[in-house]
């Protein structure tokens, strides 16, 4: 599948350009087996010239035919590569960039290439109830690999301690699988789904 990279992207997020766009299927709930429950999944990535992506995620739960039956949750959050930030970056609050991105070249962002040929990412994803994920991973081409290294829970939130997520682009179309640790459990499969390109 061949896509185009935008003009006005910055180039650290040249590497997570391949997910840009809004990504729509189907999937199962827990190890997807015959008597696992069925969703839909909307999800897109966005940029807005500074260096991250926006990724929002909202879910149905559908019967065996697809047709909806009731929302299944929404989370959003921000991609990024993971390097140490500086005084070009935003940030915190509303402190402005410079206009001028921190990396300036892809000869810049390929210094940043780790030992297993990809990139280190992170990524940090916001659930409804007071759930926060920050995921350290690895893009390397058209795959990704993110395990927690931090659940934030409110006072009131259930239980949940861990995870890991795998997406990878299969013939145009992004694959994944979302493994969770919670309620005194290990990693386990949560979910999984394939999702088609719509723009």
């Amino acid at each position: 599948m061949s896509f185009e990279i935008p003009t006005d992207l910055t180039p650290e997020l040249v590497p997570l350009s391949w997910l840009l766009g809004t990504w729509r299927g189907s999937g199962r709930l827990g190890e997807g087996s015959s008597e696992s429950e069925h969703f839909e999944q909307l999800v897109t990535f966005t940029q807005n010239g500074l260096p991250y992506l926006r990724y929002t995620a909202e879910s149905w739960l559908t019967d065996e035919h697809g047709a909806r039956l009731r929302p299944l949750s929404v989370e959003t959050g921000f991609w990024a590569l993971d390097r140490k930030l500086n005084d070009a970056d935003g940030g915190p609050g509303l402190e402005p960039a410079d206009i001028v991105p921190a990396l300036k070249s892809a000869d810049e962002v390929e210094q940043l290439r780790n030992a297993e040929d990809g990139f280190d990412i992170t990524a940090t994803i916001v659930h409804p109830g007071g759930i926060a994920e920050l995921y350290y991973g690895v893009i390397k081409g058209p795959q990704i690999r993110l395990s927690t290294d931090l659940v934030m829970r409110g006072q009131n939130s259930k239980e949940y301690t861990a995870a890991t997520r795998l997406y990878g682009l299969v013939e145009g179309d992004l694959y994944w699988r979302w493994d969770v640790a919670a309620d005194g459990q290990p990693l386990k499969a949560h979910a999984s789904a394939i999702l088609k390109k719509e723009s």
